[in-house]
């Protein structure tokens, strides 16, 4: 089993088994059973607060709130019959016509909500029987005589209906003296649910306090004390120390975990043994590649060097002959000179073409923002006569600036607008070169309507002298491709043929992105 799962395995059977754990077990139990009591007193409280809520919300206010609205009814009824019978004038009974109507409304509103409240409802009785007498006694007896007489009646008259009205007074002032001493009692209530509330709310948190302070300790001693002086020589290894022994010191699991501790130790130090032994190989390694590197350094100079003045002085005596004895042999041995030449200049330019690849990547200048705009016009420049002869028509994009070196990146773009100038179909050439961001790359195309290339030879033509078309047909050395990606490679990118691509070519390739952005190119 890991290392690594052995200190899984401990740490959780040491979550179970610790002083800490049954101290865990123990709080967690009287935590448990004070919560289910704080529980179930906070319920009941709740309950008995919401059903006094209820009833003060639902029943108390609206009743006397009710009561109120009815006696204002009784009242208007007395004052608009005292204005008719005062005036004989039946506009003054709209008062009282209004008031029976309420008198109606709340009478049904109050038998409803007084339902369970036998002495509220005796005194309602007692308001409506006595109303009643006061109707069928006074009110509408004096109407009758002031409208069959259309005269006011004596003051007297009206005097000893007033006292009748005032004997529903006392109903009145007892229903509603009831239903204010009901709402006291809920009011009352409330408060004392809402003390009993916070007293248990605060009890919980005093006991939940208590025991996060009993675990915090139980804690501090099982386990955190013997964990930070496993964790400091655990440290003292990681430092590098790898022959420093972890004692194995603690509780049970402490000291299971301190083994498996030092079982990783040893292993380290196995893998770092055959690390250093690796690293003692990969130097010795390095050491042959310096001294290949060398030895290659050397041949390209004497290629560069050696091997290049014979083969100018084979071309300078060969282009010599031609010259001077052309038309003077016969046709073969015309041919031969030719021969001979051209294979020279071929040697040349295959050589001067390796040379370049070769160099590209041992450069030991620093990478320096190159702006790619900048690159692809020296490149045009370097292709005027090519561009002008083809009659070809580059546009561009915006371009990025890019951390390169100048030279290569103009190599780049020179290679890929040659090719699309030589492979080019009847129609004169038209070339797009754009860029656009891509998850931290500039991803770049340039694009041709020429003949094409086939999807099968999409790797091919990146390997260095692979050619698709014979010499005389189109002229070139098999190794501008090649170069290109392994210049863009060299700058940490890819480089590819869009296979999807099919009216013409279109090459692509990423490079790294500077936070320059991009920079204004015009096309032509």
């Amino acid at each position: 089993m890991p290392p690594g799962r052995r200190i899984a395995d401990a740490a959780e059977d040491a979550a179970r088994r610790w002083p800490l754990g049954r101290i865990t077990g123990l709080g967690i139990i009287l935590l448990g059973l004070f919560s289910v009591a704080a529980i179930a007193v906070g319920a009941v409280t709740l309950h008995t607060q919401s059903s006094d809520r209820s009833r003060l919300v639902e029943t108390l206010d609206p009743a006397a709130l009710d009561a109120s609205q009815l006696t204002v009814a009784l009242l208007n009824q007395e004052t608009g019959l005292r204005g008719y019978l005062l005036s004989a004038n039946r506009s003054f009974l709209g008062p009282y016509v209004t008031g029976l109507a309420d008198q109606q409304t709340y009478t049904k509103q109050l038998s409803t909500l007084l339902g369970g409240m036998p002495t509220a409802r005796a005194d309602l009785a007692k308001v409506l029987s006595r109303m009643a007498r006061w109707r069928s006694g006074y009110a509408v007896p004096s109407m009758r005589a002031v409208a069959v007489t259309r005269k006011p009646l004596v003051s007297k008259t009206i005097g000893i209906g007033k006292a009748d009205f005032n004997a529903i007074r006392g109903p009145i002032a007892s229903l509603q003296a009831y239903l204010a001493g009901q709402r006291l009692t809920a009011i009352s209530a409330l408060h004392g649910s809402a003390t009993v509330l916070d007293v248990t709310s605060i009890s919980i948190a005093v006991a939940l306090l208590l025991v996060v302070t009993i675990l915090a300790l139980g804690v501090r001693a099982a386990a955190i004390k013997p964990l930070t002086r496993l964790a400091a020589e655990a440290r003292r290894v990681a430092d590098g120390d790898f022959a420093h022994e972890v004692n194995p010191g603690g509780p049970r699991e402490v000291h299971n975990l301190a083994v498996d501790v030092n079982r990783m130790r040893r292993r380290i130090l196995q893998e770092l043994s055959a690390v250093w032994a690796a690293n003692a190989a990969l130097e010795a390694r390095a050491l042959d590649l310096e001294r290949s590197n060398s030895e290659l350094e050397q041949f390209a100079y004497v290629a560069s060097h050696d091997l290049q003045e014979p083969l100018r002085k084979v071309a300078s005596f060969c282009q010599l002959l031609q010259r001077r004895y052309i038309g003077q042999l016969d046709a073969r041995a015309d041919q031969y000179i030719e021969f001979a030449v051209d294979g020279a200049k071929r040697m040349q330019a295959l050589i001067d073409d390796l040379l370049t690849f070769s160099r590209v990547g041992r450069s030991q200048r620093e990478p320096a923002p190159v702006s790619c705009a900048s690159a692809l016009s020296q490149a045009r420049t370097n292709l005027a006569s090519e561009i002008r002869r083809s009659g070809a028509t580059i546009t561009t994009s915006k371009l990025p600036v890019v951390r390169a070196e100048f030279s290569l990146i103009t190599s780049l773009f020179q290679n890929l607008l040659g090719n699309a100038v030589k492979f080019r179909s009847d129609e004169p050439p038209q070339i797009e070169v754009a860029a656009e961001p891509e998850e931290g790359f500039w991803l770049f195309s340039v694009t041709d309507n020429g003949i094409g290339i086939e999807p099968e030879f999409a790797e091919r033509i990146f390997v260095i002298f692979q050619r698709l078309h014979d010499r005389a047909s189109y002229a070139g050395t098999g190794i501008g491709l090649a170069m290109c990606r392994k210049i863009v490679e060299h700058y940490g990118g890819k480089m590819w043929l869009d296979t999807s691509y099919r009216s013409g070519s279109r090459f692509c390739f990423t490079l790294p992105a500077e936070p320059t952005g991009y920079e204004e190119t015009a096309d032509e």
